[in-house]
């Protein structure tokens, strides 16, 4: 049987949940850890494996260098200066500082001959992840980054609230940035099929200011951050979720931020839009049918991760 090999590049506060909860889903049979500071990796390698008389799967946790991950199967990226995005609550501010950690590891990375999937978590997610996959040269679909993903079940959690809906039983998304320039195609929203248009002309529950909707499921992640710190949970779950679509290859529908090649009117740019994830990562980008004033929504949010990158060039052209 072939072993599921997993590697995550920098044990910070998502990193490190990243890899406990791949242990605690059976995701990884070998799991690698990369980071800069010894002593912390080491660290978290050590706890992970005394965890692991209690988790329900067995799996060998190692530290590793960058050449070494040339056989995973899938690296997460994870690298980040918390610090930076605290000072201003800005995801662009941990730009210089990521550019730089990815610029160094990533060429060491394909030097031990990676072939695999890359998923990027590290902020900011679209401009990182593009970077990601210029660098690597990867196929088209093996580089992501998880985008969208975690801003979507931050607006389905508050959906669920509203309505008193289960999660599950909620169709919706979030699209554009993982960060200020983000939207929701309202258009799309369903409760099991039933359009949240029409569920809105019979029940109070389903009427609500879609704009300041849009704004709390935003600010729930600053509320986090200002409340603990970092974030880990969230975005540890929707990563663990990205892993196990490319595992168990289930051509599932999820958020992730993509290069645009047309769709939704939009090339040239990474952003978060639905995709259809499998075993070779993104396989497909979902394209539905919005109407024009969310398109014109989407586009805006595009334009304006080109122009961030735009006023980065030097930065990203290193």
């Amino acid at each position: 049987m072939k072993t599921r090999k997993i590697a995550i590049i920098g044990l910070g506060a998502v990193g490190k949940n990243v890899a406990y909860a791949l242990l605690l889903k059976g995701l990884a049979d070998e799991l690698l850890l990369v980071d800069t500071d010894t002593a912390k990796v080491e660290a978290e390698c050590q706890d992970l494996r005394d965890a692991m008389s209690y988790c329900p799967y067995a799996a060998t946790v190692n530290t590793a260098a960058y050449e070494d991950l040339g056989d995973c199967d899938i690296i997460i990226v994870s690298v980040g200066n918390m610090k930076l995005l605290l000072e201003t609550m800005d995801r662009l501010d941990e730009l210089n500082f990521n550019i730089a950690q990815v610029n160094d590891f990533i060429p060491k990375v394909m030097a031990g001959g990676f072939k695999g999937i890359i998923i990027n978590i590290s902020n900011p997610c679209d401009i990182i992840t593009s970077q990601v996959a210029k660098l690597s040269g990867l196929p088209l679909g093996h580089v992501f980054g998880t985008g969208t993903g975690l801003d979507t079940s931050r607006l389905i959690s508050l959906l669920a609230k509203q309505t008193g809906i289960a999660h599950r039983s909620i169709t919706a998304c979030m699209m554009g940035e993982h960060g200020a320039a983000i939207m929701v195609p309202w258009s799309i929203v369903s409760f099991c099929g039933k359009p949240l248009a029409e569920l809105a002309k019979a029940d109070e529950r389903f009427r609500f200011d879609h704009y300041a909707f849009r704004k709390k499921a935003e600010e729930n992640a600053y509320l986090v951050l200002r409340g603990k710190h970092c974030t880990e949970y969230g975005i540890a779950t929707t990563a663990s979720r990205v892993v196990e679509l490319v595992l168990h290859d289930e051509h599932a529908i999820m958020p992730a931020s993509m290069l645009q090649q047309g769709e939704y009117g939009v090339s040239g740019v990474f952003a978060g839009v639905p995709c259809m994830i499998g075993r070779n990562g993104v396989e497909e980008i979902i394209r539905y049918d919005l109407p024009e004033d969310e398109l014109k929504e989407f586009r805006k949010c595009c334009e304006s991760i080109r122009n961030n990158m735009k006023k980065n060039d030097s930065v990203l052209n290193w």
